[in-house]
């Protein structure tokens, strides 16, 4: 209601200063360029016939109420923002008669149509905001940059309607994929059966590069919510946040018993703790049985990038699933305890009907070098260093820290911790036992001043490059205790998560231009991978020997190659299942059918404390915005005559540098006045078509002119 105030009171100053010739400025109405119109219209139409006095009759032609309007709060809350631009605004001398008018007053704004029509270019775009494209459902854009359909519909605010499967039927097995399928991160698998669902892992992924404003994304829980007196339980693989990171928002809609390893549930009691939520988590052990509903799942200790990793063997009613987690396979491991070849090749033997494998690497051929490796690679940077030595590396690697502070201690050198991610998992690491750090190594970050540089390493996160990371505010002098001088030693122990590079390289070229030196992974080997590469993924499933495979956990490419190695192996390609999140799979004895429903599997964003209230049209704007900036017209018409009763005024926002194009504002406030006084004279009244007309021909001039498309929001109140 402000906003809408703070508008008309803005039509109530332009008609006070259009009474002073002086005070003509950025924000008042061009006196001169309206008489200037008038004049030319008369030369214009001075052998015209006139056209007489038929007006429409006073009454207000209000648009009908539908999904296009849901933004409109939005666009006046910019319409007053892009006010601001022209100073501030005097305060209504009589707030409760400013109410009253404006409940006597009809505002017209533009829907979220207006972006669409300032974007005519862009008209490819509209497949993908269509509601019936169910070709693509749930392919979001892959991080090598093909795009789907994932972003194509705001489901939740309505616009798509939600189909669930029908009732399985007695005897048969349902497995839905929520996530991880053609794109990297937000993995998340349901099985059904009966009466009980078990969900394996719920986790998220980071925005991509259009995604304006969006802080991560999640699974859609939409089928799990509708059937929530089913779920019986979720197991989780391991402790990274593409398979934890979506469960404190899943929690708050429904309630199950979590099951994990110790370091993996702590790390997930940490983000529930986050959100303030009480979480019901129980801890299981490598090698553990356990029963949830008709499901009996034994858990197996796997090798990947962060410790207590597990896959799973789950016995259902139908026969044996077999997920593999994220995995590697590493014969000299950190911690000593190598993943079983024997039990895996038990559970082989014993018949398993379908296989989900891990295929993030399944591009890279050979093997995945083992992180022990990498010990020598340190101990090569830390024996002639007289630098302080900055380490940056992922906080849930408790082996890549472990091996960092063993080679401090061999060096004799003191070892402090900075980022909140990194503090807390060491905390927990070390608690849970993880971690083995000697006394008087490790010391608190605000006592470094008193160390020599040779003496000294700081373990960092922020080798992605993230922009609140420790490591980049010590490169540009913003944290609190340490900055980034000439002659440090710089190391990236990480390599670029698709999708990240552009941060990664940005932050190399801040260290260099500093003066520091930088070892990262396109010079030198300083990290190892924690998936498996295509000799591991061919020995998995050798060992398996699976009825029928579905790749998961990567990008289309990913399964793809997957599947292929899979058909190298002797695997007939009817029995390998490549597909989508949100697809059904119905597994009886001895058979796997992909059916042809599908469950609601669109990306959910999460924006501040929203979640799911922002959809692939309101990124869309954004989008637009982000280009070419935001017009907005405003005036004040008197519908019985259609006479101009004050503007129009033009607010930018991201368009023009104000002040040094004002020959620009005052030729579109020149143009939509010659446009409104053209629609008076030709009796045409109705508000919604001067809105549109204005905005066409405004949209016209400026890409004759600039060749730019802004999105050009007209407000129109009717006087």
């Amino acid at each position: 209601m402000s906003d809408i105030l703070n508008i008309k009171r803005d039509f109530r100053r332009s008609r006070h200063v259009a009474k002073t010739p002086d005070s003509s400025g950025p924000g008042s109405p061009p006196i001169e360029s309206q008489n200037k119109v008038k004049n030319e219209l008369k030369l214009e139409k001075s052998e015209q016939k006139s056209i007489g006095n038929e007006r429409r009759p006073r009454g207000r032609s209000r648009k009908p109420a539908g999904n296009g309007q849901k933004d409109s709060g939005n666009e006046r809350k910019d319409a007053s923002v892009g006010q601001k631009d022209f100073g501030s605004r005097r305060k209504d001398s009589n707030p409760e008669k400013a109410v009253q008018n404006l409940q006597r007053t009809s505002v017209y704004h533009s829907d979220s149509n207006t972006a669409n029509s300032a974007a005519d270019n862009a008209k490819s775009n509209a497949g993908n905001r269509s509601a019936g494209n169910n070709d693509s459902r749930g392919r979001g854009r892959g991080r090598d940059g093909q795009r789907g359909n994932q972003q194509r519909g705001d489901n939740r605010n309505g616009s798509t309607p939600i189909n669930l499967p029908k009732e399985l039927k007695s005897g048969l097995l349902r497995l839905v994929p929520l996530g991880g399928l053609h794109e990297i991160g937000k993995n998340m698998t349901a099985l059904e059966y009966g009466d009980s669902i078990l969900i394996i892992d719920c986790g998220m992924s980071f925005p991509e590069d259009e995604m304006y404003g969006i802080d991560i994304v999640i699974p859609d829980y939409t089928y799990l919510e509708k059937n929530s007196h089913k779920v019986k339980g979720m197991i989780l693989t391991h402790g990274h946040e593409d398979h934890i990171g979506g469960i404190p928002y899943l929690l708050k809609r429904l309630s199950m018993p979590i099951y994990g390893t110790r370091l993996t549930l702590g790390l997930v009691k940490s983000k529930l703790d986050e959100h303030g939520i009480r979480g019901n988590l129980k801890s299981i052990n490598a090698g553990q049985k356990l029963k949830i509903g008709p499901f009996n799942i034994e858990a197996i200790r796997v090798t990947h990038s962060i410790a207590d990793s597990l896959c799973f063997a789950i016995d259902t009613p139908v026969g044996r699933i077999f997920h593999t987690g994220d995995f590697k396979i590493d014969y000299t491991p950190v911690d000593g305890d190598p993943m079983s070849f024997q039990k895996l090749a038990e559970i082989g033997s014993g018949g398993v009907l379908l296989m989900l494998s891990d295929s993030t690497n399944a591009l890279r051929e050979g093997y995945t070098k083992s992180e022990r490796e990498l010990e020598g690679v340190m101990d090569s940077i830390f024996k002639d260093s007289e630098s302080r030595i900055i380490i940056a590396t992922f906080a849930s690697n408790v082996h890549r820290i472990q091996t960092i502070i063993n080679t401090a201690v061999k060096y004799k050198r003191k070892v402090t911790l900075s980022g909140r991610s990194m503090l807390k998992v060491l905390d927990l690491a070390i608690e849970l036992g993880y971690i083995h750090i000697p006394q008087n190594v490790l010391v608190d970050i605000n006592e470094i001043k008193n160390i020599p540089d040779k003496k000294l390493v700081i373990i960092t996160t922020g080798s992605q490059g993230e922009p609140m990371s420790a490591l980049t505010r010590m490169a540009n002098h913003d944290h609190r205790a340490v900055s980034i001088r000439k002659g440090d030693k710089i190391i990236l122990s990480s390599s670029p998560i698709p999708g990240n590079e552009n941060a990664v390289s940005g932050i190399v070229n801040k260290l260099l231009e500093i003066g520091a030196e930088v070892i990262y992974s396109d010079i030198a080997d300083i990290h190892v991978s924690g998936h498996a590469c295509r000799e591991e993924l061919k020995l998995m499933l050798r060992l398996i020997k699976p009825q029928f495979f579905m790749p998961v956990h990567g990008e289309y490419k990913h399964l793809h190659q997957h599947m292929l190695l899979a058909q190298e192996l002797g695997m007939p390609k009817e029995q390998i299942i490549v597909t989508e999140n949100g697809a059904v799979l119905e597994i009886s004895k001895n058979k796997v059918k992909l059916t042809n429903d599908k469950v609601p599997a669109d990306p959910v964003f999460v924006d501040g404390l929203g979640v799911g209230d922002i959809g692939a049209i309101v990124l869309h704007d954004r989008k637009l915005l982000s280009e070419s900036g935001l017009i907005i017209v405003s005036a004040a018409i008197d519908t019985a005559t259609g006479r101009i009763v004050s503007g129009p005024e033009i607010f930018t926002r991201g368009f023009v540098y104000v002040r040094e194009n004002e020959k620009v504002i005052e030729d579109l406030r020149t143009v939509a006045a010659k446009k409104l006084y053209e629609l008076e004279k030709s009796g045409k009244c109705d508000l919604s078509t001067t809105k549109n007309a204005v905005r066409d021909e405004l949209k016209n001039h400026i890409f004759l002119k600039t060749k730019r498309t802004p999105v050009i929001v007209t407000v129109f109140l009717e006087a």
